[in-house]
C-alpha cells in the first residue's frame, strides 16, 4: 500500500503534467467519494482508490496489465510504418503511461495481444528462458497433410538458426487448419515454420498465451480489458 498526493496520483495514471493535473484540482474538476477535493497536496492512500474527474470515473492502478484482440491492419509498435498501431485503440492516458505491446504481432496477425506499462512482466512473458506457450490457428494455402503435421512435431530448419525448430503441439483442425503450439517466439516464427515443412501460411491467429486463451474471455476484434489476478496467474510468473 502507498500514500501519494492527489496531483501524484493523477500523475501516475497518466493524466497529465504534475502542473497540468495541479490546475485540474484547483478548477473543481477532481472528486473523491463524490466530494470534490480543491488540495493538490492531500494525501490518499492509492489501494482501491476510486475517483473521478469531471464526472468521469476512475480506478488506481500502480501498473496496467491488458488483453486485447488484436483486429488486422495494425503494427505493435509507437511508430507504426503502413498501418495503424494497436496503441491507438487504447485510451491517451494509457498511452501516456508508456504501455508497450509484450512482443510483437505481424500487422495481419490476429487475436491475443498482451500490453503493459510494467518492464518486469513484459520481459517475464517475452523471455524465452520462461518457455511461455504460445498456441495458434493458421490457416494453410494448401490443403494440410500428416506429413506437414509431422514435420513440424518433428522440427524443421530455419535460415539463421543452428538446429532445427519443432512445435510443442500440432494438429490439423480443418482441411485448410493447422493448430500450433510454439514456446520460442522468434520472428515471423510459425509463418518460417510451415513455409519450411512445405506449405504457406494464408491466416494467423493466436487462440492462447500460457492458460490464457481468447474464446474464455470474450473480445471481439480491436476490444481489451484490464487482465484479472486470476488471468495473471495463467502466464508466466513476474
Amino acid at each position: 500500500m502507498s500514500t501519494l498526493s492527489l496531483d501524484k496520483i493523477l500523475q501516475s495514471q497518466g493524466i497529465g503534467s504534475r502542473k497540468y493535473c495541479r490546475a485540474v484540482i484547483a478548477d473543481g474538476l477532481v472528486s473523491i467519494k463524490g466530494d470534490p477535493v480543491l488540495d493538490w497536496s492531500l494525501c490518499f492512500e492509492t489501494e482501491e482508490l476510486r475517483f473521478s474527474i469531471d464526472g468521469r470515473e476512475w480506478q488506481f492502478h500502480a501498473k496496467l496489465y491488458i488483453v486485447m484482440n488484436k483486429p488486422e491492419a495494425c503494427e505493435c509498435s509507437r511508430k507504426p510504418s503502413h498501418h495503424r498501431s494497436v496503441l491507438s485503440l487504447l485510451p491517451e492516458e494509457f498511452i501516456n503511461r508508456d504501455v508497450q505491446p509484450v512482443g510483437r504481432l505481424d500487422h495481419d496477425t490476429t487475436g491475443l495481444l498482451l500490453l503493459s506499462d510494467d518492464g518486469k512482466f513484459i520481459h517475464a512473458q517475452s523471455s524465452p528462458k520462461k518457455h511461455l506457450p504460445k498456441t495458434y490457428q493458421a490457416t494453410l494455402a494448401r490443403p494440410c497433410t500428416p506429413e506437414l503435421v509431422q514435420a513440424l512435431l518433428e522440427g524443421v530448419q530455419l535460415i539463421d538458426e543452428d538446429a532445427p525448430i519443432r512445435a510443442l503441439s500440432c494438429a490439423q483442425t480443418g482441411e485448410l487448419e493447422l493448430e500450433l503450439c510454439i514456446d520460442q517466439g522468434k520472428y515471423h516464427q510459425v509463418k518460417r515454420m510451415i513455409a519450411a515443412a512445405g506449405n504457406h501460411c494464408a491466416g494467423l491467429c493466436r487462440s492462447a498465451i500460457g492458460g490464457l486463451t481468447l474464446d474464455t474471455l470474450g473480445l471481439a476484434a480491436g476490444e481489451w480489458r484490464l487482465l484479472t489476478a486470476e488471468e495473471l496467474a495463467l502466464l508466466a510468473p513476474y
